[in-house]
């Protein structure tokens, strides 16, 4: 009955972020919004300096209207508050990431916003989450994929939603540094969480993905190497944070490492090589997060990009046929 809804909801975001593009692009070009390559990535990056970034903000901007016009015209759709919840947490994140990289652009300091607070920005949104979740008797029950076996964690439900939000944000965040590597990734695990959201009965956070897959694929038009924008933290962030929501809201948080695989290994390499060198001085890696390591092997840009690509579509298909078996 709501399948037509889903590739609705892809194609409107797509084209919204199509159509929304080429009007901030040369926007962004004229307010000087250029990326600053660090000086000790690949060299072959430096040719990217002053490239537009924040496009982050046009996928935010398709995501939300999508889901609005799309409930809108649905009469048996309607804006439940896990539609409110995965709205806030991705506006929320977008908003922390869009200061990330205005104090990196505009204000010229290069690390932007200092870890310390970054995570507790995210921490206070995890927090909000949390206890609006508690308020509708959310379940504080995990369920082992592939299994009967669901496990009541009571409060430390609360540490579960916030790792889940800080990491999976961090992790997005990690992967977004080749053209059209994250745009690519997540919009194959967005799309692996509109089916299995479509299947539990989660229509309305099937939409939600939907929407999601639809502008990251809208995006990846003008992101595709060579990018003519970038989506920076203000996309990276909130993608993330999206994306973690998901799977909390459709009660498959543990599917979320599988299908989100690309993004835990991109972070496994950074932690690996920044525990070595501290510990040892040498360095696993030629450089982290992994998509660097493979170029400086000698690879390009862009197979790197298919590489990953690939490997997040077999991880998704994995997820997808697991969480579907367990419903």
């Amino acid at each position: 009955m709501f399948e037509p809804v889903i590739l609705i909801a892809i194609a409107t975001a797509f084209v919204l972020c199509v159509a929304l593009s080429p009007l901030f692009i040369p926007m962004l070009h004229r307010m000087k919004f250029g990326q600053s390559i660090r000086d000790e990535g690949p060299k072959s990056h430096q040719k990217k300096s002053g490239t537009p970034t924040m496009g982050g903000i046009v996928v935010l901007i398709s995501i939300v209207l999508t889901v609005f016009i799309v409930i809108a015209f649905v009469p048996q759709l309607e804006l439940d508050y896990r539609i409110w919840l995965l709205l806030l947490v991705t506006v929320a994140f977008g908003l922390v990431g869009f200061l990330d990289d205005f104090i990196k652009v505009v204000m010229k300091r290069n690390l932007g916003l200092n870890s310390k607070q970054k995570l507790l920005a995210q921490l206070v949104v995890a927090a909000i989450f949390y206890f609006v979740l508690r308020q509708y008797e959310f379940s504080t029950s995990v369920h082992i994929p592939a299994t009967s076996l669901s496990i009541d964690i009571g409060w430390l439900y609360l540490l579960l939603v916030a790792v889940m939000l800080v990491g999976a944000s961090n992790a997005v965040n990690l992967t977004d540094g080749l053209d059209g590597l994250l745009a690519g990734t997540s919009a194959i695990a967005f799309g692996a969480f509109t089916v299995l959201a479509w299947a539990a009965g989660f229509t309305e956070v099937a939409i939600f993905s939907a929407a999601v897959v639809g502008a990251v694929l809208g995006f990846l038009v003008f992101n595709a190497h060579p990018a003519k924008v970038f989506m920076g933290d203000t996309g990276s962030l909130a993608l993330g944070g999206a994306i973690a929501a998901i799977a909390i809201l459709i009660e498959m948080e543990i599917l979320l490492v599988l299908i989100g695989a690309v993004f835990v290994i991109e972070t496994l390499s950074v932690i690996i090589q920044v525990t070595s060198y501290k510990l040892t001085k040498k360095r696993v890696f030629k450089m982290s997060p992994l998509h660097h390591h493979y170029e400086l092997v000698g690879w390009s840009e862009w197979k790197v990009v298919i590489v990953f690509w690939v490997a997040g579509l077999i991880f998704a298909v994995l997820g997808v046929y697991i969480g579907v078996l367990d419903l």
